[in-house]
């Protein structure tokens, strides 16, 4: 029988792609090890950005109405929307107004606990001391 050039090709390009597949799959597949530490040289190492961020994030959140990203800019919508009428858009605000201000207090607790993870960090040689 006689085969043509490109069915040859064909049937040759599928079988690395299979080949290749299956590989990939078989790879994808196997389990890693658990950690085998905590991560503190990491974590120390990212916690100075990590508190800019999220001291950025607290000051935009504290901002006044002029402030994208504030909670009075965001009240102030709601209040607006409850001036014209709009209770729908008034409800989906002030749900995102209560998320924004519980967010607060979550990153004021995250930047205390930032604080006591630097300090930690000085006196352990960032994380690399045992």
């Amino acid at each position: 029988m006689r085969t043509t050039r490109t069915t040859r090709t064909s049937v040759a390009a599928c079988a690395a792609v299979a080949v290749l597949l299956g590989a990939a799959g078989s790879a994808a597949a196997t389990p890693s090890a658990p950690p085998a530490g905590d991560g503190a040289k990491g974590v120390c190492k990212r916690a100075p950005k990590a508190d800019a961020r999220i001291t950025k994030a607290l000051a935009r959140l504290g901002g006044n109405a002029a402030t994208k990203g504030s909670v009075a800019r965001l009240a102030q919508r709601v209040a607006n929307a409850k001036a014209a009428g709009h209770s729908e858009i008034e409800t989906y605000l002030n749900d995102r107004l209560t998320l924004r201000r519980s967010l607060v207090p979550t990153l004021q607790q995250r930047q205390k606990d930032l604080k006591a993870v630097r300090t930690w960090c000085q006196a352990n040689n960032n994380g690399t001391a045992k």
